[in-house]
C-alpha cells in the first residue's frame, strides 16, 4: 500500500512540475518575475532563450512521463530523473522565481528515494530504435532546411557557420550568422525550434508509450488450447484466435489468452480448462501484467469466471446477456413465435432456402466465395468481434448456414463448436438488397435440424438495462439509463440486437466485464471498444502509427 501511495504521489508531482515548467515559459505573468539566482549570475540573453526552450520541451516531457510512471515503468523512472534533473537547471536561466525549479528538485529528490518501486520492465516490443530514428530524421531535416533557407537568403556566410547557425536554432539559441533583417532571423529560429521541439516530443513518445505486440498463437499453443476446450463455456472455441497471447498454469490444466491494447491486457470469456486450475493460470497472466505493467481485464466472463476474478480482488460489472436457445424445446409455433414465423414463410414464399453443411465439407472454391461474400457485406473496414468472433471462416467443425435465391447467396451464418453438443453463433452476413426475413430463416432452420443441443445467438448488451427501463412503474433512473441505450443505439446495436434475439425465446446467460478498480474503467472501455471494433483510436490513425 505505501508503495502505490508513493507511486501517485511521485505521478501527480511529476505532472505538476511539468504544468509549472510550461507555465514559467508560456504564461506572460511567469515570464516577468525575476529570480535572485539569475540576476546573480547575469545569465546572456542566448542562455536564457536556450533555457526557456528546455523548459518547454522537459515540461511537456514530464507530462508524459506521468503516464509511464504511474504504470511503475524503469525506463520512465530513468528519463525522469535525467529531465528533473535538466529542468531544475534551466530554470537557473529563466530569470524567475525559484518556485517551479523547487518543485523539480524536490521531484528529482523523491525519485531517487523511491527508484525501488519502478521494476515493470518495457513492453515486449519496444519503440526505442523508431524513437531514435524519428529523433535523427526531424533533427536532421530541421538542420537541412535551415541551412538551405540561409544559404539562398545568406550566401556570402561561410558553410561552416551556416551549418552552426542551423544546428543551434534547434535549441533556440542564436549562431555566428548575422541576420540584415529581423524577419529572417525569426523565421530561421521558428524552423530550428519546431524541428528541434518535435524531435525530442515526437522521440519521447515512441519511446514511452504503451507498445502494443502483435500476437499470434502458434500451432503448438492452438493445440494445447484445443484440449482445454470443454462443454461448460460458450464462448470457449473464440479463445483460438490466433491475435492473442496465451499463457498456462504450472499444471497445464488451464489457459488464459489476451491481447494488448492500449496498455490493457484484455482477456475474452473464462480461462480454458479445468475451473479448479484457473486461479493458477490467473495467477500466471497477472504476473506478465504485473512485469510489464499492463492494467489486468475480462469482458465476457460468466457468473463463474466472475467470481473466481473477483477472489483475485477485481471489481465485476455485468454488461449484458448472451441468448441461449435450447434446440429440443424450440419450435416455430405459439402466439410469441408468431413473428419469427411470418417472416420465414415470407422469405420462403419469395423462393429463398437455407442450406446447413459443416465447412470440412464444402469445396475450397465455394468456401473461398463464401468468405469474399461475408468480407463484402460486413459494412465496415475492420473485422467487429473479440469476445464472440473468430475472425476466420471454414474452420473444422463449423457449421456454415447459407440462403438461396434464384442460385445466388444471399446471406451466411457461421456457427463454431461449443463443446459436443453446442454451437456458437460466429458470422451473421446477408446482402443488403436480400429480402428482410433472411436471418429468421437460416437460424430457424438450423435450429428446427440441428443435433445440438443448445445454440448461442447474438449478445445483448445491458438487455437488463432495457428491460427495466420499459417496465411499468419503472423509475427515473431507470427509464434515464434506457433511453440513453436507445439513442446510442443509432450507432451501435445495442437494442437491435436485444430484440432480434429476443424473438427465438431464449434463455440469458449474464455476462460480465471484470477489472482492477473504478479508476481503470475509463482505459479498459476504451480498449474494450476497441478490440470489439465499436469505436477507440481511428484505424487510420492506428495505421500511420504502425509505419512510423
Amino acid at each position: 500500500m505505501a508503495g502505490a501511495t508513493s507511486v501517485a504521489v511521485i505521478t501527480w508531482v511529476t505532472r505538476l512540475a511539468g504544468l509549472l515548467a510550461l507555465i514559467s515559459v508560456l504564461v506572460p505573468a511567469g515570464r516577468t518575475l525575476r529570480g535572485r539566482v539569475a540576476a546573480w549570475l547575469e545569465l546572456p540573453h542566448e542562455a536564457t532563450v536556450g533555457a526557456a526552450t528546455v523548459a518547454l520541451v522537459t515540461g511537456v516531457l514530464l507530462m508524459l512521463l506521468a503516464t509511464g510512471l504511474k504504470r511503475r515503468k524503469r525506463r520512465a523512472w530513468q528519463l525522469a530523473v535525467a529531465t528533473a534533473a535538466l529542468l531544475t537547471v534551466s530554470h537557473l536561466g529563466l530569470r524567475h522565481t525559484l518556485g517551479a525549479g523547487l518543485v523539480s528538485l524536490a521531484l528529482l529528490i523523491a525519485l531517487i528515494a523511491t527508484r525501488r518501486h519502478f521494476i515493470a520492465l518495457p513492453d515486449p516490443v519496444t519503440g526505442r530504435w523508431r524513437a531514435i530514428r524519428i529523433f535523427l530524421q526531424l533533427t536532421v531535416a530541421g538542420v537541412a532546411i535551415n541551412f538551405v533557407l540561409l544559404s539562398v537568403a545568406l550566401g556570402s556566410s561561410s558553410v561552416g557557420d551556416r551549418l552552426a547557425q542551423s544546428t543551434l536554432a534547434l535549441v533556440g539559441v542564436s549562431g555566428p550568422v548575422t541576420f540584415p533583417a529581423l524577419w529572417l532571423e525569426d523565421l530561421s529560429a521558428a524552423v530550428g525550434l519546431l524541428f528541434g521541439i518535435g524531435a525530442v516530443l515526437l522521440a519521447a513518445y515512441f519511446l514511452l508509450r504503451s507498445a502494443e505486440p502483435a500476437p499470434e498463437l502458434t500451432d503448438e499453443e492452438v493445440e494445447r488450447l484445443r484440449g482445454l476446450l470443454g462443454e461448460r463455456d460458450s464462448l470457449g472455441y473464440f479463445a483460438l484466435r490466433r491475435d492473442k497471447f496465451v499463457v498456462f498454469s504450472k499444471s497445464g490444466k488451464a489457459a488464459v489468452t489476451y491481447r494488448v491494447i492500449a496498455g490493457v491486457a484484455l482477456c475474452s470469456a473464462d480461462p480454458l480448462g479445468d475451473p479448479e486450475a484457473w486461479p493458477g493460470a490467473i495467477e500466471e497472466y497477472l504476473d506478465v501484467c504485473r512485469r510489464y505493467a499492463w492494467t489486468p481485464a475480462t469482458m465476457g466472463c460468466s457468473e463463474l469466471g466472475a467470481t473466481v476474478w473477483a477472489r483475485f480482488g477485481f471489481e465485476v460489472l455485468e454488461i449484458g446477456d448472451e441468448a441461449v436457445v435450447d434446440t429440443d424445446t424450440f419450435t416455430l409455433e405459439g402466439r410469441v413465435m408468431r413473428g419469427v414465423r411470418q417472416a420465414v414463410s415470407r422469405t420462403k414464399r419469395a423462393g429463398y432456402t437455407a442450406r446447413i453443411r459443416k465447412a470440412e465439407d464444402l469445396p475450397l472454391v465455394e468456401l473461398e466465395e463464401l468468405r469474399t461474400l461475408a468480407a463484402t457485406w460486413r459494412g465496415t473496414d475492420t473485422e467487429r468481434g473479440f469476445s464472440m468472433a473468430l475472425g476466420r471462416m471454414g474452420d473444422p467443425g463449423s457449421v456454415l448456414v447459407t440462403a438461396e435465391h434464384d442460385g445466388r447467396v444471399r446471406g451466411v451464418l457461421q456457427f463454431v463448436p461449443w463443446g459436443e453438443k453446442g454451437l456458437s453463433l460466429d458470422v451473421m452476413r446477408r446482402d443488403r438488397t436480400a429480402d428482410n426475413g433472411v436471418n429468421e430463416l437460416m437460424i430457424s432452420e438450423l435450429l428446427l435440424t440441428t443435433p445440438a443441443q443448445h445454440v448461442s445467438l447474438n449478445f445483448a448488451a445491458f438487455r437488463a438495462v432495457l428491460e427495466q427501463g420499459q417496465r411499468i412503474g419503472a423509475g427515473p433512473v431507470a427509464r434515464l439509463s434506457a433511453r440513453t441505450l436507445r439513442f446510442f443505439s443509432r450507432w451501435i446495436q445495442i437494442e437491435t440486437l436485444y430484440r432480434f434475439n429476443a424473438k427465438f425465446q431464449p434463455r440469458w446467460v449474464p455476462r460480465y466485464l471484470a477489472y482492477p478498480a473504478a479508476r481503470d474503467l475509463p482505459r479498459v472501455g476504451v480498449a474494450v471498444f476497441e478490440a470489439e471494433g465499436l469505436g477507440g483510436r481511428p484505424s487510420g490513425l492506428l495505421r500511420a502509427l504502425q509505419r512510423v
